[in-house]
């Protein structure tokens, strides 16, 4: 458990005021990996990103209804959740929950505090900080929503950053969460378009570094089917890459990952925004509807099997914590204290579980796992909601593959260690796993998923049966 925060006053920052900070018990600190793929906590183990997107968390919810969201987050495996220190809905104008905004005269070099632990907006954001480290929660930190340094795709506003504050609210941010558990997360839904933007992205960037001292990770949320990559690949503050593959269901937006995969300079990279449970399929209702648990689940293990080191969960009503009284954005369909419970948000621990259970810093995406059917239907691998996917370990001593329809397909065993191998089912929806023999490398046969001809998604582990490895998904 964190203990209470200890109040030291900020330093020539160009911001008046004070900073929180974590003292005994703090949740690791995070850490790229030596080959540039994936993240360790500082003592070498692996960190499964496994994020929920909860924009409105500072801005929207009480402490008493913080608490009921990150505990319930907490017991679905989650260990990231996204939000926003000066929100999209209105975060400038807007109070939080208790009256408090988070600045004097929309003035970021003049956060709005007052003296106490209790008594003003970034209280508020050091409780609900401090809730989330000591349940195993990082908070995935954006400093600010985009609307706040471009008017670019509108939203509420107004802008109030230029380099110069950029740097210096970076740098106060920094200083008051520097032993905080915590990833940095610049942009906020919006595209770089002009040079000043460039500026107040590297400045905000550069004043995080100098207020924490390169205590944490710091990467960009950037608009729908975009990454970060477009602008700040080369960046040396940037730390991995981070897409917004967008609220589109079927396969071609979640090849968009493997892009980014295959990037020199080597970073790992992460879809921190797919399609959300509950959410108008592609802004677009009246023709596809809403998206459901299965559509979640696809996204899921398309970006892991396309290289991502971890992923971001959403659910339509609980990212702007709508609830009745509320103007609604898009038409969620549930209030967010239903909308914790849906089954999409319940499911995702089965990948981390999955992917926990087999060498973690060694696993590689490669499609040429599957076999294209012989007469070019494009059945297998499939498109669109129907394409299979797969990865492997590196060294060749286990393979996935994810088949999110039930269709009959073959293994190209070219990429596996000669010997025996054991096949389990693998399902996604509740994480249990049925061996389904050992067979030969030479002799795989037709793998046909448990429910031929339906919509349902099922993965394909391959172990090799040297390894002696335990079910998928239970600890080795």
């Amino acid at each position: 458990m964190m203990g209470r925060w200890i109040a030291n006053t900020v330093l020539a920052t160009g911001v008046a005021g004070v900073v929180g900070v974590a003292s005994a018990g703090a949740l690791p600190r995070l850490r790229v990996h030596a080959e540039g793929r994936f993240l360790q906590t500082d003592d070498g183990r692996p960190f499964f990103w496994l994020g929920d997107t909860a924009w409105e968390l500072f801005h929207r919810l009480n402490r008493e209804e913080a608490i009921h969201y990150l505990e319930t987050r907490a017991r679905q495996e989650f260990n990231v959740v996204q939000a926003v220190a000066l929100a999209e809905l209105d975060g400038l104008r807007v109070p939080n929950a208790y009256g408090h905004v988070p600045f004097e005269g929309l003035d970021p070099t003049r956060p709005a505090e007052r003296p106490g632990p209790d008594n003003d907006y970034w209280d508020h954001v050091d409780f609900i900080v401090r809730a989330a480290n000591e349940r195993g929660i990082y908070i995935g930190f954006l400093p600010t929503w985009g609307d706040k340094w471009t008017s670019a795709a509108g939203g509420a506003g107004p802008v109030i950053f230029h380099p110069t504050n950029a740097l210096a609210y970076g740098r106060w941010l920094g200083r008051r969460y520097r032993e905080a558990g915590l990833v940095w997360i610049l942009g906020g839904d919006r595209t770089v378009d002009t040079p000043e933007h460039r500026a107040i992205i590297a400045a905000m960037a550069n004043g995080l570094r100098e207020g924490d001292g390169g205590a944490h990770l710091i990467t960009f949320h950037p608009r729908g089917g975009r990454s970060s990559s477009e602008w700040f690949h080369t960046a040396d503050w940037l730390d991995f890459n981070m897409r917004q593959n967008g609220h589109d269901a079927v396969w071609p937006a979640y090849a968009r990952t493997a892009l980014d995969y295959h990037r020199r300079p080597v970073k790992p990279v992460l879809d921190g925004e797919p399609i959300y449970e509950g959410h108008p399929v592609g802004f677009r209702a009246n023709e596809h509807g809403v998206s459901l648990a299965a559509d979640v689940r696809r996204a899921l293990y398309w970006n892991l099997c396309a290289g991502a080191f971890g992923h971001t969960y959403g659910h339509h009503s609980v990212w702007q914590m709508w609830s009745a009284g509320r103007r609604p954005i898009n038409a969620p369909i549930l209030e967010w204290r239903e909308a914790i419970h849906e089954p999409g948000a319940d499911q995702m621990r089965h990948a981390r579980r999955l992917f926990e259970s087999r060498p973690f810093f060694t696993r590689i995406p490669d499609d040429s796992l599957i076999e294209p059917h012989p007469h070019n239907t494009n059945a297998v691998p499939g498109a669109g909601l129907r394409r299979l996917a797969a990865t492997r370990d590196r060294d060749g001593r286990w393979a996935m593959v994810y088949v999110p329809c039930a269709r009959p397909f073959r293994v190209n065993p070219a990429p596996l260690r000669n010997g025996r191998w054991v096949a389990w089912w693998y399902d996604p929806r509740t994480g249990e796993a049925a061996r389904i023999g050992e067979f030969d490398r030479s002799a795989l046969p037709v793998f046909t998923p448990p429910t031929p001809g339906e919509m349902l998604d099922w993965v394909l582990v391959l172990d090799e049966a040297a390894q002696g490895w335990p079910p998928p998904g239970r600890s080795r």
